[in-house]
């Protein structure tokens, strides 16, 4: 009920060509009032993980396709860059930072290798994505009317998980993946920080 209240000119998903961030992409499409660009981010556009991407691309015009790896700071200044070109002079009004990765394996068998990886992705992804962003984040909250904090606005939304509880040990007999879980736990500190240093753009 709340996406339908959900106002937004344009929006951008990381890790949209399978699982939750298709889901976003889907969703925005079927909204009342479509978003006017649906910006859909993965790393490989044209393989054939995203195919189902691909098919929705060719059926609507507002939805852009961007190759982007989140681990790649260069990759991300490439997207931003494209990303305000189509926008032209307006800004990004809401950023989903949905790309993650898990590798299943017990605590024993973890490794720096694993750690790093998933960190990178799940974590610094998220912080560099915001960096790169803020510009267009910025530009589309100063041309909001209305004080206050929307979605609608502008907006960083990070996908965390329960994985990420230090309260909660659900799932932990199922899957122990502790690489995992660190990165949510530190995402969730990340998204707390972005909200302190963020909130005096709106």
């Amino acid at each position: 009920s709340n996406m339908a209240e959900l106002c937004v000119r344009s929006v951008l998903v990381t890790g949209a060509n399978r699982g939750l961030g298709l889901g976003f992409v889907q969703h925005f499409l079927r909204m009342p009032k479509p978003p006017q660009w649906i910006f859909a981010t993965c790393r490989d556009p044209k393989g054939q993980r995203a195919q189902e991407l691909q098919n929705l691309a060719s059926k609507h015009r507002n939805l852009v396709i961007i190759a982007l790896e989140v681990a790649n700071p260069a990759s991300i200044k490439a997207a931003a860059a494209k990303v305000g070109e189509h926008l032209g002079g307006s800004g990004l009004n809401l950023l989903i930072n949905n790309a993650g990765m898990v590798k299943s394996k017990t605590l024993d068998a973890e490794t720096l290798e694993d750690m790093t990886e998933t960190y990178t992705t799940n974590t610094t992804g998220p912080l560099l994505m915001g960096q790169a962003f803020l510009p267009l984040l910025k530009k589309a909250a100063q041309g909001s009317p209305g004080s206050g904090l929307s979605c609608s606005k502008a907006a960083i939304v990070n996908i965390s998980s329960i994985g990420g509880s230090i309260a909660s040990s659900f799932g932990w007999d199922l899957m122990q993946v502790v690489s995992y879980r660190c990165s949510k736990a530190a995402l969730n500190m990340l998204s707390k920080c972005q909200s302190l240093a963020y909130k005096e753009h709106g």
